[in-house]
């Protein structure tokens, strides 16, 4: 259901992985946000162009200067809602993250700093809000009873681990075991060039893959991360899902 014209605000952002390859992610975010009392606005591009893109494919890849030029084009169409204070929300460890780090360093100033502010991974406004006593998010047990988590080298680095663990210790009866790996061996386009083939999977067998291999059938794998998520499907033959997903599926009216 649509919030109340006096409920808080917050953008979701959407980046390039999830508006074309899982929008479900956006479209579940969407939902739980919703339900939970929030007023939802969408992040568009300002210029009419393409859908907004952090650039970190860009700056993988050295071309800094059209990572700078969609940089740009997602400052501007923030601005907006930075201006206000606004909670800028993402899905993807990797893109949110760009917002905090490269972003201002890319475009260094006051925007810059301004929306590093206000950027948050979905699991950490969660977490926030809830300690805050403002989370009113009414959620049921689900099927699963347990999950096994992956954390994204982003996620780790930054230290937002704690606030995925928590986030999913919103949904009741389930028991959440955090997989002790590092890299899952994307680490972004590294993974899926053939000349790495043979280290990626060895830096995923390395702790990742065993453990999901080893995970009864009944438990739910849970990864934010896209690339995460496609080594474990093609390593082990198992989907994991995003967070947003399994709260989702948790929401009383699901």
């Amino acid at each position: 259901a649509q919030a109340q014209a006096s409920a808080p605000e917050v953008v979701l952002w959407v980046d390039t992985f999830n508006t074309y390859f899982e929008p479900e992610n956006a479209h579940a975010a969407l939902a739980v946000l919703r339900a939970a009392g929030y007023r939802v606005h969408v992040a568009l591009a300002a210029d009419d162009g393409p859908p907004l893109c952090c650039g970190r494919t860009l700056l993988a890849t050295g071309l800094v200067d059209q990572a700078r030029t969609e940089a740009r084009r997602v400052i501007d169409a923030l601005r907006p809602y930075v201006q206000r204070g606004l909670p800028v929300i993402g899905l993807e460890p990797s893109c949110l993250l760009t917002l905090r780090d490269e972003f201002r360093v890319l475009l260094p100033g006051a925007e810059a700093e301004a929306l590093a502010g206000c950027a948050l991974l979905l699991e950490e406004f969660l977490v926030r809000e809830q300690a805050a006593g403002r989370l009113s998010l009414a959620l049921k047990p689900i099927a699963a009873k347990r999950a096994l988590l992956h954390g994204h080298c982003h996620q780790k680095a930054f230290g937002v681990m704690p606030a995925m663990q928590q986030a999913l210790a919103l949904v009741p009866q389930l028991m959440v075991e955090t997989v002790e790996a590092g890299c899952c061996g994307m680490a972004g386009a590294f993974g899926y060039q053939a000349d790495h083939y043979a280290l990626s999977m060895r830096m995923a067998e390395a702790g990742l893959l065993p453990a999901v291999r080893a995970a009864a059938h009944d438990t739910l794998v849970v990864a934010n991360g896209t690339s995460c998520r496609h080594q474990i499907r093609d390593g082990a033959r198992r989907d994991a899902v995003h967070l947003a997903r399994v709260l989702k599926s948790a929401l009383q009216d699901a």
